[in-house]
């Protein structure tokens, strides 16, 4: 405090977060992007002496952090994987792809002849959707990473492709788990659970690397 002591206390509402970063100051990119976080994002309370985050600011911002943080976490604990956000051809019979979306995978990793691609998922309450009072794996989401696989299976005929879909764990009392075998591609469904120490979440998350490769 004392050498803060001639520091002005900057009004957090009038702050522009649109700051440009170049090599004489790109080292406090991350303690900006915490500051953000922290400041816009977060609420914290104390039940039963544990600190917990009640809710994010936006569920949108939540799932692009989730995705970044296990591409990340990859990148830095993994990197005979190639950990990248990978972009996936249309298996296409001409050349004619105007209007169709871009697929792009959260996450790809791939070594040798193998390649896994996890799509990452975030939400606040619900990862699964109840039909007929059944709980089902949201259907858009197999669509996507289905396509995925398959796409990128057609891309890479001599490898092995498998997908995943990763769900950041929910309070919900059925959460996927599943493994199916289509038509000669894996697609998974779990959950990573991150409301428990880090080095549990480290462990589930080189779990995942060391049974696809």
């Amino acid at each position: 405090l004392i050498y803060l002591n001639n520091v002005d206390i900057i009004p957090l509402s009038q702050f522009n977060w649109k700051l440009n970063f170049n090599k004489n100051n790109q080292t406090y990119k991350m303690l900006l992007s915490i500051c953000y976080f922290v400041i816009k994002g977060m609420i914290q309370h104390e039940n039963e002496g544990n600190i917990k985050v009640l809710k994010f600011i936006d569920e949108q911002r939540m799932s692009r952090l989730y995705e970044k943080f296990i591409l990340e976490f990859y990148k830095k604990e993994r990197t005979d994987l190639q950990p990248q956000a990978k972009k996936i051809n249309w298996a296409l019979d001409d050349d004619v792809s105007e209007f169709l979306p871009e697929m792009k995978s959260d996450i790809t990793l791939e070594r040798d002849n193998k390649i896994l691609i996890i799509d990452a998922k975030y939400y606040e309450n619900h990862s699964m959707q109840s039909y007929f009072d059944r709980e089902k794996l949201i259907s858009g989401n197999m669509y996507q990473i289905f396509t995925y696989v398959k796409n990128k299976q057609e891309e890479d005929k001599s490898k092995i492709v498998s997908g995943m879909l990763l769900y950041a764990k929910t309070d919900e009392e059925i959460y996927p788990n599943k493994t199916y075998n289509m038509r000669g591609n894996k697609i998974s469904a779990n959950v990573l659970d991150l409301n428990q120490d880090f080095k549990y979440i480290k462990k589930a998350l080189l779990d995942i690397a060391n049974l696809y490769f």
